[in-house]
């Protein structure tokens, strides 16, 4: 029997919404890519490092000599990808970040399905990441953090979906991007064995609790402790079978060498307290207090006596700021009814923000909060499930989501001059400028 073409569009109703968001979210990131001409802040490191790789498969510098680099290779080689089709070019060096940035739409659209079942939420994920100017800004710059946050997210999402081995690979190529990765593959460790405890207490006989609980800790010492950390080594291959890398014959011995380069990077990160004129204390990341200027020009195209062009790291304002509302919320539900959703979302918050406050001296940036901006939207997520709980209720309050969905969008559309590197007078720049600490 033949189906109609309505029978087959609800038929496929959500593959076709998660690939029309992925879609418009590589249009989106695409569109002028190669814009503005030369590189935007730490590009001028990333571009050059990712094209030493497809060169020569390890950094060297402009001198042909190595190169010490303070981050693992994982990053760097997906942007020598871009410069390995592309060119190394504008365009080349930043594809790599604008399908991953549009592949994290649909991965948040399809974490967002296992966790609350329902079309709404899923896109509502969708149309949060989608118009989220932090997320937009890495996604169209040859930055690490947009793969640090796409992995970290993909180790989630098999995390869920109890794929525990594949999510350990996932969390040891967040770690081969940035060290920060590290706290996430810890946090579902611990995460899986209380999920074991839990469940093993439920089920077993006392006699078999102590076997069945040993022998889980094996499991998940391997899936979230031993597979992460030889993806994470395996991630340098180019450092081991090339002879020219940073300190590679620092000794005869190169298993000595790898661990010495890693503790010149960790010293390098302990003593990194420069000041900066963007620095931003983590306290004030969730309100967006202090973003970060990638780029700024002043050209003379705007028709107006002065202009500005700026790309600023900024998450669209009223989503961060909601968002940082429903923490509170999610904390509250957690608290009040113990679900696993509110946990897990909790948990992998607190694994991507916490630890930044034990290095208060450390220069840091708000944009390293794009690592864990996916938990953040589906703590607002898990309060929009909340608040549709009341089947009675459902239909009036579907509307004041989408009123909640359409103010977040006209405010991303609004400061999308500043998302895209628009040129426009500097009276309109300075209104975009609503804290006194963004400029």
């Amino acid at each position: 029997m033949r189906l109609s073409l309505k029978q087959i569009l609800s038929k496929f109703a959500e593959p076709i919404t998660a690939a029309g968001f992925t879609l418009l979210a590589l249009a989106m990131r695409l569109w002028h890519l190669g814009q503005p001409k030369g590189f935007i802040f730490d590009e001028v490191y990333y571009a050059k490092n990712a094209h030493s790789y497809a060169l020569h498969g390890v950094e060297l510098n402009d001198k042909g000599q190595a190169d010490f680099i303070v981050h693992p290779p994982v990053g760097k080689w997906l942007i020598a990808l871009g410069i390995k089709i592309f060119g190394f070019n504008e365009f080349g060096w930043r594809v790599s970040s604008a399908v991953i940035g549009s592949l994290s739409v649909l991965l948040i659209y399809l974490v967002a399905k296992k966790l609350f079942n329902n079309p709404l939420i899923s896109s509502s994920a969708a149309i949060l990441t989608l118009t989220d100017g932090l997320h937009l800004v890495h996604s169209r710059t040859a930055l690490l953090d947009i793969f640090l946050m796409f992995f970290i997210l993909l180790g989630f999402y098999f995390l869920l979906n109890s794929r525990h081995w594949l999510a350990g690979v996932s969390l040891g190529l967040a770690a081969g991007v940035k060290w920060s990765g590290l706290y996430f593959f810890v946090a579902y460790f611990f995460f899986m064995l209380y999920s074991d405890y839990r469940q093993a207490r439920a089920m077993e006989e006392p006699s078999a609790l102590k076997f069945t609980l040993k022998n889980n800790f094996i499991t998940r010492a391997f899936q979230y402790g031993i597979v992460p950390v030889v993806t994470y080594i395996a991630s340098w291959f180019g450092w081991f079978i090339t002879s020219t890398g940073w300190d590679r014959n620092w000794s005869h011995n190169i298993l000595r060498n790898f661990w010495h380069y890693h503790a010149e990077i960790l010293n390098f990160h302990k003593n990194l307290v420069d000041k900066h004129s963007y620095s931003a204390n983590p306290w004030s990341w969730l309100v967006m207090g202090r973003p970060t200027s990638f780029f700024y020009a002043t050209p003379k195209t705007c028709g107006a006596k002065s202009c500005s062009q700026e790309i600023l790291g900024l998450g669209t304002p009223f989503l961060w700021w909601s968002a940082t509302a429903a923490i509170a919320i999610t904390f509250g539900y957690w608290l009040a009814r113990r679900e696993w959703q509110s946990g897990l979302l909790l948990l992998s918050f607190v694994a991507g923000y916490i630890p930044w406050f034990t290095f208060q001296k450390r220069t840091m940036f708000s944009f390293y909060a794009i690592a864990f901006e996916p938990f953040l939207i589906l703590m607002i997520c898990y309060v929009i499930a909340k608040f549709l709980e009341d089947e009675g209720k459902r239909r009036v309050r579907e509307r004041y989501v989408y009123g909640y969905l359409a103010i977040i969008v006209l405010c991303f559309i609004y400061f999308s001059p500043l998302y895209f590197g628009g040129v426009i007078s500097y009276s309109s720049w300075y209104n975009h400028m609503w804290l006194p600490s963004w400029i």
